[in-house]
């Protein structure tokens, strides 16, 4: 304890003439929790966020339909025991304006909102090597110093729009659905487009349809979804959870996406195929993430188990559709069922069934152009009143792009990950220290606040053995990153994920540099608890792959 707190008079004396100690960046599930370990310490620190309010994604994507795809109780944080057995989630699949009051109930209840900055945009920073010191610049003019910098900016929060002519030319309402406006919009009588059919489009469709005239949806790719099969939790289930609360976040540890649902290592071709449809057949009507995470791992790894499952899900899409050459065009032919992120949905098919709904799919007409009255195709002009670019994000690195981030010698991140992401376990940069990643990308993007605690809960202790070692400085060795990014590479080679068109791949034709065929190495894909294992291994090793002075 003496040496601990010498460690802490000498660290707080070494930086007193800088703002901050600490400055961590996003105030969303993974700023939350960081602000809370750093405060706990009694590191001046600071969260600084570009939004108006705390909650990040949460803060943001105020679309109908915006809900979680984790499990509810799984998604909350499982650091403090007075927090679990307060909070009551009121759905098996907690909706966006749930998730904020979480989010803000966490922050109120260890009054960590007055070591928050909000409406503080972060537009450029710069490591002076000759402190081991990071100066901030700030879009309301102001420059703050720190010796760390803890980035939660989150791996979807930046979104792009489609390059269509004539945008701008629209005289009625049109929108991202990450900036979909904070006052309740009134879509009766309306005629309402939506471009995409993403995750978030299959969120929305179904919401947008209950009250819109007329929904017109335009498609380029077919996705493939599955059943949410949400449900209310009851007091007497919620009481249940409390009690196996040690349980569930044990498996959550132990399974490779960070979820309860554990994979079947049966094994494909050593079941019947009367058996494999009878697993299906209860997962497909189970709620979550079953279908694609509980199911035969081979249906990742090979070709023909993978076309025998999609063949099988088709034919459950085939059902809930009344047009047949609807349902055609709703299911993908370009990629099978479960290779890239499932999105999870609540009747998204049956809306197609509606008299106010029409999909108008690329192979049948093409967007030209977008006029003052709506979007002109290549079979005619359709009027809207508001249109929806539902169009994807800057994944994984966008954010992080946003900034002018400047390391050694100047070099500036955005143009070291030019290519494709290159870190140290998906926490820290070469090139870049004293800055992390809470987490970043090629870390294990599972449950993402599983991933959070899972980044946090290690790297806090590397900045603590930081100050007791009266170091000023760390930064991963070049030698590290290289092998961490060969063995990024590496997980990539089983898994059918490395053919899909997918963002988690990099693909997206709005960004120039994004193009398929052209991988981006964004996700370490071996699974949480390989990922969980090889960080222990490192600390336990005195750091390997970190060099601190």
């Amino acid at each position: 304890m003496t040496d601990q707190l010498t460690a802490t008079t000498q660290r707080s004396a070494r930086d007193a003439d800088l703002d901050y100690e600490v400055i961590v960046i996003g105030a969303g599930v993974a700023g939350i929790y960081q602000i809370k370990r750093l405060t706990d310490m009694g590191v001046r620190a600071t969260v600084l966020d570009g939004n108006a309010d705390l909650g990040g994604t949460w803060y943001k994507n105020r679309y109908p339909g915006a809900r979680f795809d984790s499990e509810s109780y799984t998604y909350g944080y499982s650091w403090s025991q007075e927090l679990l057995d307060e909070w009551h989630w009121t759905e098996q699949f907690s909706p966006q304006p749930e998730t904020l009051r979480y989010l803000n109930f966490v922050a109120d209840k260890f009054d960590l909102r007055q070591y928050m900055q909000f409406e503080c945009l972060v537009e450029a920073m710069r490591f002076d090597e000759s402190t081991d010191t990071w100066t901030l610049h700030l879009g309301d003019g102001r420059e703050l110093t720190t010796r760390f910098v803890m980035m939660g900016v989150g791996l979807l929060s930046v979104p792009t729009l489609p390059t269509i002519e004539g945008m701008d030319d629209f005289e009625g309402q049109w929108f991202h659905p990450f900036d979909w406006p904070a006052e309740p919009l009134d879509l009766t009588g309306k005629k309402v487009a939506i471009i995409g059919t993403g995750a978030t489009s299959i969120q929305i469709i179904p919401e947008v349809a209950k009250e819109a005239a007329q929904l017109t949806v335009f498609q380029r790719r077919a996705n493939w979804a599955a059943p949410l099969n949400n449900a209310p939790i009851t007091d007497e289930e919620m009481a249940d959870i409390r009690r196996r609360y040690d349980e569930i976040f044990e498996a959550c540890a132990i399974t490779p996406g960070g979820f309860e649902h554990a994979p079947d290592r049966r094994g494909f071709y050593n079941v019947s195929a009367e058996e494999r449809f009878e697993l299906w057949d209860r997962l497909y009507d189970g709620p979550g993430f079953g279908i694609w995470l509980q199911n035969f791992v081979e249906i990742f790894t090979n070709e023909e188990a993978n076309a025998e499952f999609s063949g099988y899900i088709a034919d459950r899409i085939r059902q809930r559709i009344d047009d047949p050459e609807v349902a055609e065009k709703l299911i993908p032919k370009d990629h099978g069922f479960g290779i890239q992120r499932v999105p999870l949905e609540t009747k998204y098919y049956e809306a197609y069934n509606q008299d106010n709904v029409t999909l108008i799919d690329a192979s049948d007409a093409q967007i030209v152009r977008v006029t003052a009255r709506g979007i002109e195709t290549t079979a005619g002009h359709h009027d809207f009143d508001i249109i929806v670019y539902a169009t994807g994000f800057d994944a994984f690195t966008g954010a992080y792009d946003r900034i002018d981030i400047q390391g050694v010698e100047g070099q500036r991140l955005r143009s070291k990950w030019a290519d494709g992401p290159i870190t140290y376990l998906g926490l820290m940069v070469h090139g870049f220290p004293n800055l992390a990643m809470i987490p970043g990308p090629q870390c294990a993007v599972t449950n993402f606040p599983r991933a959070v605690e899972t980044a946090i809960d290690w790297i806090t202790p590397v900045l603590e053995h930081t100050w007791e070692q009266g170091h000023t400085r760390f930064e991963a060795t070049e030698e590290a990153e290289q092998g961490w990014f060969h063995d990024v590479v590496e997980s990539y080679k089983p898994f059918l994920l490395r053919t899909a068109k997918s963002w988690i791949t990099g693909y997206n034709s709005n960004l120039e540099g994004h193009e398929y065929g052209k991988t981006r190495y964004n996700l370490y894909n071996w699974g949480g608890p390989k990922y969980t294992k090889t960080l222990r291994e490192i600390e336990a090793n005195d750091y390997d792959g970190i060099a601190f002075s």
